[in-house]
């Protein structure tokens, strides 16, 4: 198929699939506890909102959240670039378009008045990720964010690991190439969070309304759900609770407290096993594991039908 084709393919996708234009950006000049002065908003790229840097904590305590796991362990994060964060998870027929296939596990059978090809993708490795990443940079000539081996055309890798792979887990992410990519973690809760440090981005720290804001283990019938159902964040962010997982940049490991701009370990802690961070809770688990500050993680030669993604451009 021609470049030319498959763009008109992915627009006409992105036109199906994300309603309207990224506003004025999500970040604001809120910026968690001290997102300081207004920024201006790059221009507005359909399906986005920009997130202005700022500082905020991440994590949770056990004072303030009763659900609290020890590896949450609060600490300050200073972001210092801003970022174009997409208004959904990724849908299964935008995925096909990309990839020219659906490994979802939810192929049919939707839920009354909502449509198959815009649930949430999911069954996707992490690996996939980055494969769908670049493929959909080089598809609209921006630049790809992931190497391997030294190569950032997917076309030029080996064929996907269904196995720890030591070459793709080698993977190098550029901090200026302005194509797609996952968010890291940091980057995740911080979007989720929009300026709260509730257990819930909708400023709850109990599970009253979760409903409202969430798929979940007693509201979802036990299956994903077509994208932005509910309640958006304050920085017009659907699903960061609940419906699926969302694979982040990150190796899972303890954090090290205070960073600024951080992207987790280069390699990762073998204790753990080599485990790759999602974020923000599926349909199949109990509300708690859709808060803010929960962490998930599999390997990234897997893929679950609880695990999908979201993607984040850079400048």
């Amino acid at each position: 198929m021609k470049v030319k084709e498959l763009i008109v393919i992915f627009l006409t996708t992105v036109a199906m699939v994300f309603i309207g234009c990224a506003d004025n950006g999500g970040g604001g000049d809120i910026g968690g506890d001290g997102g300081g002065d207004t920024l201006t908003t790059p221009t507005p790229i359909a399906g986005f909102e920009w997130i202005n840097p700022g500082t905020f904590t991440m994590g949770s305590s056990s004072d303030s959240d009763p659900d609290h796991y020890g590896d949450e362990v609060q600490h300050e994060v200073t972001l210092t670039k801003g970022f174009y964060m997409a208004k959904y998870a990724v849908t299964q027929e935008q995925y096909q378009s990309v990839m020219g296939s659906n490994p979802s596990y939810f192929n049919n059978n939707p839920a009354s008045e909502e449509e198959q090809g815009k649930r949430p993708v999911e069954r996707v490795r992490w690996y996939d990720t980055i494969v769908f990443c670049n493929k959909l940079s080089i598809t609209e000539w921006l630049t790809p964010v992931y190497t391997i081996d030294g190569k950032t055309n997917p076309d030029d890798w080996e064929a996907i690991p269904v196995s720890d792979y030591a070459t793709w887990d080698a993977v190098e992410m550029s901090s200026t190439a302005n194509g797609y990519r996952l968010p890291t973690e940091a980057e995740w809760e911080y979007a989720c969070r929009a300026g709260t440090q509730t257990v819930f981005n909708n400023g709850n720290n109990n599970y009253t309304n979760v409903g409202a804001i969430a798929w979940h283990y007693s509201n979802s019938d036990n299956k994903t759900h077509e994208i932005g159902k509910k309640i958006p964040n304050a920085w017009g962010l659907y699903d960061m609770h609940g419906n699926v997982y969302e694979w982040c940049w990150d190796w899972y490991d303890d954090y090290d407290g205070a960073a600024t701009d951080p992207k987790g370990p280069r390699t990762p802690n073998m204790s753990y096993g080599a485990e790759r961070v999602s974020r923000g809770g599926c349909f199949d688990h109990l509300a708690d594991n859709a808060r803010s500050a929960y962490r998930y993680f599999y390997g990234p030669w897997g893929g679950l039908n609880v695990i999908g993604f979201r993607l984040v451009r850079q400048q």
